[in-house]
């Protein structure tokens, strides 16, 4: 069986953090270090780490998964669900970071630091 994977805007995911679901950022420390968001329910679990560390993500809530611009999200998440965790509980944030900052929803650090060596087509604001 195959099953879709949800996935959600920066506006959705400000309304779920607001319900209580937990943000899970799969970026790398070196990322993290320099820019993040600025939530209260938090949890880092870089892709790196996630097959050895995905137990630290709670089943019994939702979650959603962020990166930089949802390619690394989406992949935490496909495992997720494929490691158990109810598909209507768990979702990636479509765009990731990217589309947050574009928004203008609350992150910590330097925006330009992080994204001067940014290459990818979501950078130059053309895309999506």
């Amino acid at each position: 069986m195959n099953i879709a994977i949800k996935e959600i805007c920066p506006t959705t995911t400000q309304r779920w953090i607001r319900n209580g679901a937990l943000l899970v950022d799969v970026r790398e420390h070196s990322e993290v270090s320099v820019f993040a968001f600025d939530v209260e329910d938090f949890l880092h679990v870089p892709l790196s780490e996630f097959e050895n560390r995905f137990q630290e993500i709670p089943k019994n809530r939702r979650v959603v998964l962020v990166c930089k611009n949802g390619d690394r999200s989406l992949r935490a998440t496909n495992f997720l669900i494929n490691a158990g965790y109810n598909p209507e509980n768990v979702a990636n944030m479509k765009y990731g970071l990217l589309r947050w900052l574009q928004k203008g929803f609350p992150t910590i650090g330097d925006a330009d630091s992080y994204l001067k060596n940014d290459t990818d087509c979501c950078s130059s604001g053309s895309c999506c």
